[in-house]
């Protein structure tokens, strides 16, 4: 049972009532803990406090006072703290004693603030001494925290465990003796964030024959196993006998609908190098799928792939433009200490992008007939003017093809932090580096969304610099958990390099 996130009728306010006095005893034989949690896990989820069912939630009045300080934030991190504030002044409702004494749940729960009386005063007990000479700078508030939980740990009878999603302060919890947790509610399986091998189902010669000839294939539910809507996967006779399929559900596969190569409109042909990438480009081209999460390391070319296809399908005006963005870790905290203008800021942190562009789009494209330039053909290429730069001098500098882009409209280059609120419609929407967002950024990203829109959340869960998520817990493997299996969703991982020889060793081996 869970809470709601905002009382708005007298139904939901039933919700709430003040605590009975039971005997701790007898909800310790029940299985009921206390559960005290800090800020970074309030400012992570801010439904948090709703996912303890019948254990009784605590809130430091410290974590509080932390809360006060990211409040006026224009960020994710911002808006979730004035939701937790909001809640708790509906839920204890300006009375005094419900906020020490808890408001319980229909789910036999209770919420509450924990204020350490003993902090400040002598020690008596030889645990709250030894937490004292561990950690005796008590102006912190991470180990005025700790030394709370650690008097709810004595004063109480039930298993006390601190709720944090701070590395650092698990190790100080265990070291005085706490009991410490990470926030698991929004954590996937270790094998949905791990592992970017394609899965491969064994066939006879003749099926594979079959499914090449005829574009599609049944197989029975026995032999596939567990299979879901637009699962790839490699039909195989052995390891020099395959093809890439999808699964349509049911154990029906059908052939990917894949070009031999990608045209950029004034750019170069891309053919995707592996059949990872074709089943990658498959999703990208099929406009029944509206949103595709791909794991791949560095070097694979998701990124990459993901902006050749959606230049192509600007190309063929089937989206009114593209967007590309990428989290700036914090979610916008650094951008206004960089000088210019929006794009200007932004351009640091979305180097990578800039640089798929160069690729795709170079100033001077090889011909279609894919023979190289004479020198007569180069020089005239090289003497050709330039078009203007709007609101340069005389000195016009030149423009790249994908800035042409981003001057018609066609192309945009978008902050993340600005996102909330918009509703983006027809749009081919690349979001890459999407592992360091949280699970609610993720879900701010996807509502975005509007009809005729394709979503592409591209990273690699194993390179994280958001202090506030893992590999099992940020939003890219969130939103790919939460929403597989769906026709209009699809995953692709990639596993082999094709940036270099180098690259590809150092991602396996270093």
């Amino acid at each position: 049972m869970h809470l709601p996130s905002a009382i708005e009728s007298p139904e939901e306010q039933s919700l709430f009532f003040p605590l009975p006095e039971k005997s701790p005893r007898r909800r310790q034989a029940n299985g009921v803990k206390n559960f005290v949690i800090d800020t970074n896990v309030l400012l992570h989820d801010s439904h948090s406090i709703n996912r303890f069912e019948n254990n009784h939630v605590f809130i430091p009045v410290e974590v509080l006072s932390e809360l006060d300080r990211f409040k006026n934030e224009q960020t994710e991190r911002g808006a979730n703290a004035r939701k937790v504030h909001r809640f708790l002044n509906q839920i204890f409702g300006q009375n005094a004693r419900k906020v020490t004494r808890g408001v319980a749940t229909a789910g036999g729960g209770s919420v509450r603030i924990l204020i350490n009386e003993v902090l400040g005063k002598n020690a008596t007990s030889p645990a709250m001494r030894r937490f004292l000479k561990i950690l005796p700078d008590q102006e912190r508030m991470d180990h005025r925290i700790l030394g709370t939980c650690l008097a709810l740990q004595e004063q109480e009878e039930l298993p006390t465990i601190l709720v944090t999603k701070d590395l650092n302060m698990q190790l100080k919890a265990m070291a005085i003796g706490l009991t410490c947790e990470d926030y698991q509610n929004d954590k996937v399986a270790v094998k949905d964030a791990e592992g970017y091998e394609m899965r491969s189902i064994p066939v006879e010669a003749y099926e594979l024959q079959r499914f090449g000839s005829s574009r599609s294939l049944d197989l029975e539910t026995a032999r596939i196993g567990s299979l879901e809507v637009n699962e790839y996967v490699l039909l195989a006779v052995d390891e020099h006998k395959l093809m890439p399929a999808r699964h349509l559900g049911k154990g029906h596969f059908v052939r990917l609908n894949v070009p031999h190569t990608l045209q950029m409109p004034k750019g170069i042909e891309l053919r995707p190098a592996n059949p990872g990438q074709q089943c990658f480009l498959d999703a990208l081209l099929d406009p029944e799928i509206s949103l595709i999460t791909c794991y791949g390391q560095a070097g694979t070319g998701k990124t990459l792939l993901a902006v050749a296809a959606g230049l192509s399908l600007i190309g063929q005006r089937i989206y009114n433009g593209m967007t590309v963005s990428r989290p700036v870790v914090a979610m916008g905290d650094t951008l206004g200490f960089l000088p210019g203008t929006l794009q200007e800021k932004m351009h640091p942190w979305l180097q990578s992008i800039y640089d798929a562009f160069e690729v795709l789009l170079p100033l001077n494209p090889p011909p279609t007939d894919g023979k190289p330039r004479n020198a007569s053909d180069r020089k005239k290429h090289e003497h050709r003017p330039q078009p203007p730069h709007p609101g340069a001098g005389s000195h016009h500098p030149i423009v790249k093809p994908y800035e042409q882009l981003m001057e018609r409209g066609l192309l945009e280059i978008e902050a993340l932090c600005y996102i909330r609120g918009r509703s983006i419609p027809n749009r081919f929407f690349v979001l890459d580096e999407a592992q360091q967002l949280t699970p609610l950024e993720a879900k701010t990203v996807v509502t975005r969304m509007s009809k005729g829109s394709k979503l592409v959340m591209v990273g690699d869960p194993a390179q994280i610099d958001n202090p506030y998520v893992d590999s099992r817990s940020n939003g890219l493997v969130y939103a790919r958990n939460r929403l597989r299996g769906q026709k209009i969703t699809a995953h692709i991982s990639l596993s082999k390099g094709e940036r270099s020889a180098l690259a590809e060793m150092g991602a396996k081996m270093m």
